[in-house]
């Protein structure tokens, strides 16, 4: 399983460098969120998918589950979904005050 989900990683981190590297600004946007699901999925798959109890005190247990990597990617779900929203926002004032959301023409217009 492992295996499996990194390999998805791996398309995940293939098919957002090429969002990134486009001039749109929304699949620039697209891009940063889906390499953040990347990430997250990196992150679980590292953590592996072992099964255990929960570690509470008292227990007699043979085996514990790791939840660090649960709480890494809790926390990395939360700010991707913060730099996603402030993203989003300046591309929907940018092409407010443009009138386009074509990196190249932005660049174009600053020039003059």
């Amino acid at each position: 399983m492992e295996t499996l989900i990194t390999i998805l990683s791996g398309v995940l981190v293939t098919v957002a460098t090429y969002l990134l590297l486009s001039q749109n600004m929304i699949r620039i946007i697209l891009g940063s969120a889906i390499l953040s699901h990347a990430a997250n999925l990196l992150l679980m798959a590292m953590g592996g998918f072992e099964k255990g109890n929960v570690p509470l005190l008292g227990e007699n247990a043979s085996g514990f589950t790791d939840a660090l990597p649960q709480a890494l990617i809790l926390t990395a779900i939360v700010i991707s979904f913060g730099v996603t929203a402030i993203f989003l926002v300046l591309a929907y004032r940018t092409y407010e005050e443009n009138g386009t959301d074509n990196l190249e023409a932005l660049r174009g217009n600053n020039d003059e």
